[in-house]
């Protein structure tokens, strides 16, 4: 159940299935006659344990609460009963935590689900939420997932990091914290990429909290997890569609919705669908310094990305690129060596004469932090004027 003692363990199952015999609120005096009844100690720091653990079954993260709030964590994950793991920022470790079976993990998973008002069944095996908390929440029932249901909870930062804190963590270089600082006051308009976990939500919070205070940012993201420390930010967070499937709100629905805002910067969170194809159209029509993340595993290879999001939502590859080739001024890519998130990569776009859009590296910052000059340097020194 955590890492109490394993006596506490049968104790708390034994009044868990006495109280739900006799339906009632959570109380101590209540443990205590359960206990009492059934033969087992009654003294004042086990019925306060059992308590303790039962009250934390039926609110919040249960057994996964402590880990929450423990500083640094930024995720904690549950491969089924035995097998649980955070990361404060250095890769995995074991938390020290177990649940009795699977029925105890799923159990959790169902109520973190109906708490943000979603389903999770057999019929519906696996959900996406946000908590009250901002928590990101991800849970796929066993024997869909193995070992057992598995629990995947993002940790929101507490603060918001800024570009100083990234340069003295060793994410960012001087002459990089430099360059993105010209960036943002040049308002260009750029996608930060890489892979799951590399800190792309993070480093854009940093770069919007730049941005001059007479500005309004609107965010729009699918949950919401970016916190610049900025006066002025209105934030439009996508819906799924509740239990009878109506009431969604996509992504893209919000990018349009945004436009009719007066943003002086339009964000989107992740550009992970169609809502590519709007934010192109936007970042075309005078709504510069706009900006957002994207999954990609290469700089490179962001038009590619691009082309097939927008492939899927009906713009063709020529008409892709036309748009990408005017509305892209920069990539900011990064990368994760072990613990360690790093700016990896300045890149620009540019469009060829067949009309295919290339990204061009521009600067490329090795492990040690020394910067390099690309092909794209150029392009980069013209766009920042």
């Amino acid at each position: 159940m955590s890492d109490q003692p394993d006596r506490l363990v049968p104790l708390v199952e034994l009044v868990r299935d006495r109280l739900a015999r006799d339906p009632g609120s959570l109380t101590p005096h209540r443990v205590a006659t359960a206990l009492r009844a059934a033969g087992r100690p009654v003294g004042d720091a086990t019925v306060l344990a059992v308590h303790d653990q039962l009250r934390r079954d039926v609110v919040g993260a249960g057994p996964l609460e402590p880990l929450l709030r423990t500083p640094g964590v930024t995720d904690v994950l549950v491969n089924g009963p035995d097998q649980v793991h955070l990361d404060r920022g250095q890769g995995l470790e074991p938390a020290g935590v177990r649940f009795p079976d699977d029925d105890a993990v799923r159990r959790l998973a169902q109520r973190l689900a109906a708490s943000a008002g979603r389903r999770l069944d057999d019929a519906t095996p696996h959900v996406d939420v946000r908590l009250a908390d901002g928590t990101r929440c991800h849970a796929v029932l066993g024997p869909v997932a193995r070992p057992g249901t598995s629990i995947s909870l993002r940790v929101p930062s507490q603060r918001v990091l800024s570009l100083d804190d990234l340069r003295a963590a060793g994410s960012v270089t001087d002459e990089g914290a430099d360059l993105l600082r010209e960036v943002v006051d040049a308002r260009l308009a750029f996608l930060v990429t890489g892979g799951t976990g590399v800190g792309k939500t993070t480093l854009l919070a940093s770069l919007l909290s730049l941005v001059d205070p007479r500005e309004r940012l609107v965010l729009v993201e699918d949950a919401s997890e970016l916190r610049p420390d900025h006066p002025h930010v209105v934030g439009l967070e996508a819906r799924p569609p509740n239990l009878e499937g109506v009431g969604e709100v996509t992504v893209r629905t919000l990018v349009r919705q945004a436009l009719r805002m007066r943003p002086d910067r339009l964000v989107v969170g992740e550009v992970r669908d169609g809502s590519v194809v709007d934010l192109l159209a936007a970042l075309n029509t005078g709504h510069d310094g706009g900006c957002g993340t994207l999954h990609a595993n290469s700089a490179a290879d962001v038009p590619a990305r691009i082309e097939a999001l927008a492939l899927a939502a009906g713009l063709g590859r020529e008409a892709t690129h036309a748009q990408l080739g005017s509305a892209l001024d920069l990539v900011v890519h990064l990368e994760r060596r072990g613990p360690r998130r790093l700016l990896r990569e300045v890149a620009v776009p540019h469009r060829g004469a067949d009309g295919r859009v290339e990204v061009l590296a521009a600067v490329h910052f090795d492990d040690d932090g020394a910067a390099r000059r690309g092909p794209g340097a150029r392009l980069l020194a013209g766009r920042l004027g």
